[in-house]
């Protein structure tokens, strides 16, 4: 009867995202039409964003809920091909959808890290972790901390690394939001971060993780097909041959030419295409391990995200959890196996159509995008520090941020493929953030209130509290995202190198050795969380006087030319700053600009500030990870061992079939 009711489930949901895929097909070739028959580029830009934002919204309210297991893990009875797009949706953030190829695009090869990394890590998330924890039959991450260990110390102590990797994370999807919202909808990116705001709360504060489940397969659809089209094009514009993922050589071919005419001429640029290399084209060894260190991160990272990982708890069956995890790789990897060619065509068009060009007679495009960034630097710079009227490569700037959304307009295509980019970073930015907000709140509001304050609260005033504190939350990170604003990709790195170091060697541990202890993992989560943050802190800020962090926009511009002067860095390194400083007009006045300005600029040259063995600073990871588990073990030997009964439990999680091992006394068992 059961497997009846899941087949006719599984059928309602075909039909209802087959219409839902046409019914948005529908919708694009109706915006292109109107954009031949003159409708103002805004006027397409608006219906995109609000109509996208409104479906969103719509299955939000479609899909409320007062049943806490609904709410917490969408009644564990998602399908896995439907958790994989879902969890594909959650996974690809601003960081993949915008920041990924723009990160190719300034880092070349170095770039290829974070494809590496984010997509190696779901490996891990298969063999060590997806299965076992849904056997477990949680509904978070701190739930299954606080059950193997015994205790609410272990699970505070994690709740503490989830609120810290989740903030920094959806401070960064904001971010995201705010630089398409601003772009399209022409507002100011404070106001804009608050518009988004809006998005992500009606689609998950009524329905919790069975709303964000159902928005989030909508959002794959539109983002992956957003991201998709463009790419295509290009590639047919380019090589004739609609099939960028195989045709992209060709463009690395052009840029590596044009790369050569530069040097030429006295240019100085990292190599796009040659492994580890500096603007001398010779071998850097500190580049190669910092390449091996990022990816190292990312993947112990993305094993250890607490808002992945609350994925696999929604599946009806182990069996599930593990097939959707296959899933979730396949749907991902259809937008990373693209970005290498995305960042390429970009790089081509910027070259051949923009480098070397008479600034007079530059393309629209680069108007159109010399918007505020929210620390005070446009998006898209363009600075004759030469005064010869010709643009050169030193000369301009675009920010990695803005690739994807420009890309478009760059190649010339129709304003409506803009708009379907902008709707499909929005649905990348949205469902990342809706899945970090519900973590959060769901962290707070059944961890620490339910499991540590109130045992006794109804189901009613449960939710209430997750409602509270999910727009609490959410209203923190949008004033923090709007009035501080950061690099999307940096943050998101901050964000692996704290959950990898706080959670993954508790986590692993606790499936894989029987005897680890609650001191022991307890001891290694703040061990790990307290060196990687530490690092993370120390590498950023010091230095720094509190005048330059919060300080003027005298001071900021001061400190600049001060490192200017004395740091010991590349001229490939210095360009990016000297172009700021060349146009300290744009810096805004005020308080706690200054931290971010530092932050862009240290992302501008490649993260060369202070450093411990040459690590850079979004690969702090590497110093807390193997700390972890290093203590994790030592003090588990030196402390009495859990139970025989625990022992015995952990064996048998181990065994990724059956039904769930452990539930709560609400929870059905399956």
């Amino acid at each position: 009867m059961a497997a009846e009711a899941h087949s006719a489930f599984l059928k309602q949901l075909n039909k209802i995202y087959a219409g839902y895929v046409g019914g948005f097909a529908f919708f694009v070739v109706i915006l292109a039409g109107l954009e031949q028959m003159g409708v103002p580029d805004r006027i397409i830009g608006y219906l995109f964003v609000a109509l996208t934002i409104g479906v969103y919204a719509y299955i939000g309210i479609l899909s409320r809920t007062m049943q806490v297991s609904e709410y917490y893990v969408a009644g564990r009875r998602v399908p896995a091909i439907y958790n994989g797009m879902a969890t594909g949706s959650d996974w690809m953030s601003a960081a993949s959808f915008i920041g990924m190829a723009g990160s190719l695009y300034a880092l070349g090869y170095g770039g290829l890290a974070f494809v590496l990394g984010w997509t190696g890590g779901y490996v891990l998330v298969a063999i060590l972790l997806a299965p076992y924890l849904r056997k477990f039959g949680q509904y978070t991450v701190p739930d299954f901390l606080g059950a193997r260990y015994g205790g609410n110390v272990a699970r505070f102590v994690g709740v503490i690394v989830l609120i810290t990797a989740s903030f920094v994370y959806v401070v960064a999807q904001i971010v995201g939001i705010g630089i398409i919202t601003q772009r399209f909808l022409d507002v100011s990116f404070a106001v804009a971060v608050f518009i988004g705001l809006a998005g992500i709360l009606v689609c998950s504060m009524m329905g919790g993780m069975r709303a964000v489940t159902w928005t989030q397969v909508a959002q794959y659809i539109v983002l992956i097909i957003a991201y998709l089209i463009p790419v295509i094009l290009m590639s047919v514009k380019v090589t004739g041959v609609p099939i960028p993922q195989l045709m992209y050589g060709i463009a690395l071919e052009r840029i590596e030419g044009l790369e050569q005419t530069m040097r030429a001429a006295g240019q100085i640029m990292l190599p796009h295409t040659q492994a580890f290399a500096g603007p001398n084209q010779q071998f850097d060894l500190n580049r190669a391990i910092n390449f091996f260190a990022l990816i190292f991160c990312l993947m112990i990272g993305t094993a250890s995200l607490p808002h992945i990982l609350m994925r696999y708890f929604t599946t009806p069956s182990v069996r599930e959890a593990r097939n959707s995890v296959a899933w979730s790789l396949f749907f991902i990897f259809l937008l990373y196996f693209t970005a290498p060619a995305y960042a390429a065509f970009a790089k081509l068009e910027i070259y051949q159509n923009v480098i070397g060009k008479p600034i007079a007679e530059l393309p629209g495009w680069l108007q159109n995008w010399q918007l505020m960034s929210p620390y005070g630097v446009t998006w898209v710079g363009v600075n004759d520090l030469n005064n010869d009227g010709i643009l050169q490569l030193n000369e301009f700037r675009i920010h990695p941020d803005v690739i994807v959304l420009s890309t478009p307009e760059i190649a010339g295509l129709p304003y409506v493929i803009a708009g379907l980019v902008a709707a499909g970073g929005l649905a990348a930015a949205l469902s990342t953030a809706d899945g970090l907000l519900l973590a959060l709140a769901n962290a707070l509001s059944h961890d620490i209130y339910y499991r540590m304050i109130d045992r006794h609260a109804p189901t009613g005033r449960r939710l209430i509290v997750a409602r509270t504190l999910l727009i609490t939350v959410a209203v923190v990170a949008a004033y923090t995202a709007g009035h501080l604003g950061a690099d999307i990709l940096f943050l998101v790195a901050w964000a692996f190198s704290i959950a990898a170091a706080g959670l993954f060697a508790a986590l692993v541990m606790g499936v894989w050795y029987k005897k680890t202890t609650n001191a022991g993992a307890i001891a290694g989560m703040i061990v790990g969380y307290t060196i990687t943050f530490g690092y993370l802190i120390w590498s950023e800020f010091a230095g720094l006087s509190l005048l330059e962090l919060v300080g003027s926009k005298e001071a900021i511009i001061r400190g600049y030319q001060q490192y200017v002067a004395i740091a010991q860095i590349s001229a490939e390194a210095k360009a990016p700053i000297q172009v700021l400083l060349a146009n300290q007009a744009a810096i805004s006045d005020g308080p706690l600009h200054g931290w971010a300005l530092w932050a862009t600029t240290a992302v501008a040259r490649n993260r060369v500030g202070t450093q411990l063995w040459g690590i850079n600073n979004i690969s702090g990871g590497i110093f807390g990870v193997p700390m972890a588990f290093l203590v994790t073990y030592v003090v588990s030997r030196i402390t009495t061992a859990p139970s025989q009964a625990m022992q015995d439990f952990v064996e048998s999680i181990r065994i990724p079939r059956g039904g769930v091992a452990l539930v709560d006394k609400e929870q059905a068992v399956e």
